[in-house]
């Protein structure tokens, strides 16, 4: 039986023991979204350097200055530029994602080191598996919260012919609510399943290959997720939360400091915030990890038929295997001693790959052609029953003097 740990605390020292893949995945987030800000930043500049509405952030931060420049930008100029800062952006965000988070689900699974060579082997394998969790998880979130958005709305539109003043307020933030909290299961969900497909391909099948059906987790995701909902739910709401709160305070404080003159303060500031949200992400999957390490998936099946000149490899699911139960393993072949046999007429051992006993034959267990008697001593002389003539008599010393 699985040992019960705090996954919350446990998932935090997952986080830390392999905290560089922490350190990787900002590093790539911070370059990717410097890069794609630069023609943002060129045009906006360019925008605010002509514009006499520049004169407003010299004293005062004000929002509809920046909300108007890039209103204006994206109509004048929305060709290239809204290209590549959209869709370009996204693209990359999903390589990156598809590449770095298969591997720290690997680090945190296998005990490996975060480097960034395990990172990307782990993600070039993982890719297509990841890409199809994103795939299903797209759908899943169109059929489930499409009609909750919808009811959303309508009950909004109830809300707002019906009630006035704070009801009002308190029953919508009830609808936005119940949104959210549906969308939270939705995605904690999906974050067990690439877990569990992870943990799923670091085991070897008997085979010798790793098991890429993502439709194995599905179920494992499902139990392990309505078994223990009490027990991580609100654990990934709290960090969630705390999250978003850490990037709220951090981007009211960069929003009073932007207007003095140097701006690497606040660059400080929103870099910490965010940094900080990145981590109680991490977290969040060190606590998944957790919770699935201490509800693993069991052995996967090897009944399906090779294809034709498969060459079949006997390699051990994993090196905490005892050896008795690795040699009992209906797949492996049985492990036959030869010793020498003095006696060929003693059967020692069974035929190959039998079940039989492996031990001699006992003694009591005679063969029912005995063994023949030994023979009699060899003569002197010819037996004269054989030969049918009388021998020859020896001769005497004196004779032979003659």
């Amino acid at each position: 039986m699985a040992q019960k740990r705090n996954i919350l605390f446990h998932g935090l020292e997952i986080t830390l023991r392999r905290f560089p893949a922490f350190l990787w995945t900002y590093l790539f987030n911070l370059v990717l979204a410097l890069v794609f800000s630069l023609p943002l930043y060129n045009e906006l500049s360019r925008f605010m350097n002509d514009s006499l509405a520049s004169q407003r952030l010299s004293s005062g931060f004000d929002v509809s200055v920046v909300l108007g420049a890039i209103m204006k930008i994206r109509g004048e100029e929305a060709g290239p530029m809204s290209a590549m800062t959209g869709h370009g952006s996204i693209i990359a965000f999903l390589m990156i994602y598809f590449l770095l988070v298969p591997g720290t689900l690997f680090s945190y699974i296998s005990g490996q080191p975060a480097k960034l060579s395990t990172l990307a082997y782990q993600g070039l394998l993982h890719f297509w598996r990841f890409a199809r969790i994103a795939l299903l998880t797209l759908v899943v979130g169109l059929v489930i919260l499409g009609p909750t958005m919808a009811a959303e709305r309508y009950w909004n539109d109830f809300t707002s012919e019906r009630f006035v003043g704070r009801t009002a307020l308190l029953l919508t933030l009830t609808g936005m609510l119940a949104v959210v909290l549906i969308g939270s299961l939705v995605r904690l969900y999906f974050d067990l399943v690439e877990v569990y497909t992870v943990h799923l391909g670091v085991q070897l099948r008997t085979s010798g290959r790793p098991d890429r059906r993502v439709r194995r987790t599905l179920a494992p995701a499902f139990r392990s997720l309505s078994s223990n909902l009490g027990r991580i739910w609100p654990i990934f709401l709290l960090l969630t939360l705390a999250g978003f709160a850490i990037v709220f305070v951090t981007s009211c404080i960069a929003m009073h400091m932007l207007a003095k003159s140097h701006a690497w303060p606040m660059f400080l500031i929103s870099q910490l915030g965010m940094l900080a949200m990145l981590f109680f992400r991490f977290w969040q999957r060190g606590v998944e990890t957790s919770l699935v390490l201490q509800h693993p998936m069991a052995e996967p099946d090897d009944s399906f038929p090779e294809p034709r000149g498969f060459a079949r490899r006997v390699i051990p699911m994993a090196t905490d295997v005892p050896a008795h139960a690795e040699a009992g393993h209906q797949d492996r072949p049985h492990h036959i001693e030869m010793v020498w046999n003095p006696d060929p007429l003693v059967t020692i051992y069974p035929p190959p790959l039998s079940e039989g006993p492996t031990m001699p034959e006992s003694s009591s267990a005679l063969d029912p052609i005995p063994n023949p008697e030994p023979p009699p001593p060899p003569l002197d002389e010819p037996d004269p029953g054989i030969f049918h003539h009388d021998p020859e008599p020896p001769r005497r010393p004196q004779d032979r003097e003659t």
